[in-house]
Order: structure tokens, then sequence, then C-alpha cells
């Protein structure tokens, strides 16, 4: 059970090339796309910082010297830490690895390149008192196609994931951040290119052992030269 906010330490993959914004951003890391001239990364990193969670390790890969050097070890009040992977290890691996990094028991992990806006109050909440044991935010968008449907029952436990363009229309979709306890990585192998999404979380499924937190906050991703500059618009100027 999560007892406290610091018990929880938020884990950022931001190891992506970013091959898609090429026309946008150059050679530059993903996460360090600019939006309203800051990197889209610290807008992540506020908002940890303003859940009151202390401790964050940045899974990092392409130009990982350059987020380093973006960000160093201290922003906003943020204790950072990186773990970089030498070869791609896929998101399940890149988190397994950093996992040496990490002296807190749970794990908020989250996409670097996607934003939900949510209240961490409400997801600690839920999460303790139906003990779940990994829960992924889910959230609704007017078309999956772009994204992937992901399908619930009642009790909210993940029955499947489509793959991007197999549905359409309204639906849920993965948000792009999960809560879990670290024990449930702890048997994996480290150094192994592994995904969350098409290695660990078909297995979580067979076993139901994954849950959905649907959100209505406002989402955004920076996966296409489109999204990132509606992004500009998304975040209020201020939100910095």
């Amino acid at each position: 059970m999560i007892k406290k906010k610091e018990d929880i330490t938020a884990v950022i993959l931001a190891g992506g090339m970013g091959a898609r914004l090429r026309g946008v951003i150059g050679d530059s890391q993903k996460v360090l796309a600019q939006v309203n001239g800051a990197p889209f990364i610290t807008y992540l990193l506020k908002q940890i910082a303003s859940f009151r969670i202390r401790k964050v390790v940045l899974c990092t890969g392409y130009k990982a010297e350059t987020v380093k050097e973006e960000i160093g070890e201290n922003i906003f009040g943020l204790e950072i830490s990186y773990s970089e992977e030498i070869e791609p290890l896929g998101t399940g691996g890149a988190i397994i690895s950093a996992l040496t990094k990490v002296s807190t028991e749970y794990l908020l992990i989250m996409n670097g390149d996607s934003f939900l806006d949510y209240n961490l109050n409400d997801l600690i909440k839920w999460y303790n008192d139906r003990f779940i044991p990994v829960g992924i935010l889910l959230t609704q968008v007017d078309n999956v196609s772009r994204f992937g449907l992901v399908t619930s029952d009642l009790y909210n436990r993940i029955i499947s994931f489509d793959e991007k363009g197999k549905s359409s229309g309204s639906g849920y979709i993965n948000a792009g951040a999960y809560i879990m306890n670290k024990i449930m990585l702890k048997n994996r192998p480290v150094g192994v290119n592994c995904s969350l999404e098409k290695d660990v979380f078909p297995e979580l499924i067979s076993t139901q052992k994954l849950y959905g937190f649907k959100t209505s906050g406002k989402f955004i991703d920076i996966g296409t030269q489109e999204s990132l500059l509606i992004a500009e618009s998304f975040f209020n100027t201020s939100f910095l």
C-alpha cells in the first residue's frame, strides 16, 4: 500500500529518437522538442513536482548526454538520476534496467512524449483501495485509430489492446502512464530487450493483474509533427 507520495519514484521513458518529428526537431532528442520555448519533458517534470513526488529516473538512450545536459540533476525541486541504455532495450527493458536507481517500493512510469492531466491522489486511492497489482491510466479520445483501443471489463480489468489502426471511433486508449510495485518486475532479466506493450502487459492480462484507471483530463502526445504543433496551444504559457 502506498502510504505517502515519497514512497513513489517517477520513471520516465526518455530514450526515443522521434523519427516522425525530424522535419520539426531535426536530430534533437524527442523529449527535448521545444514547446512554447521549453523542452516538452519539463512539462512532465513540473507535473511530477506538483504531485510532491521527489525522485525521478530518466531512462535515456538516443542522445542521452543532451538530455542530461539540458535537465541536470535537480529541477523544480526534483532529484533527477539517469539510467542510460547502451543498446536499445525497449520500453520494458529500459524500466527494468532503471530499477537499480530506484530506492522506493513503488513506480509511477511515464512515457516521455505524452502528457495527461489527472489527480494523483485519486489514482493512489484507487490503487490502494482495490489492491491493484498494476494500474494503467486510460483516457478517452474521439478516434482510437492512431493509438489503439484498450478494452476493460466491469471490474476495470484490462481485457485486450487493439493494434493501432485496427479500431476506429471513440474509446479508451493507453495514456502512457502506469503505477505499480517494483516487485512486479523483479524476476525479469536485466539488459534484455523487452516491451511493456508486447511482453509484459499480455502476461499481466492473462493473470488478471492489469487494471485500467479511466480519466477525463486533457491528453496530448507529440508522436507526430501535427500533435507537436498542437502542444503549443495545449499548454498554457504560464504552466512552467
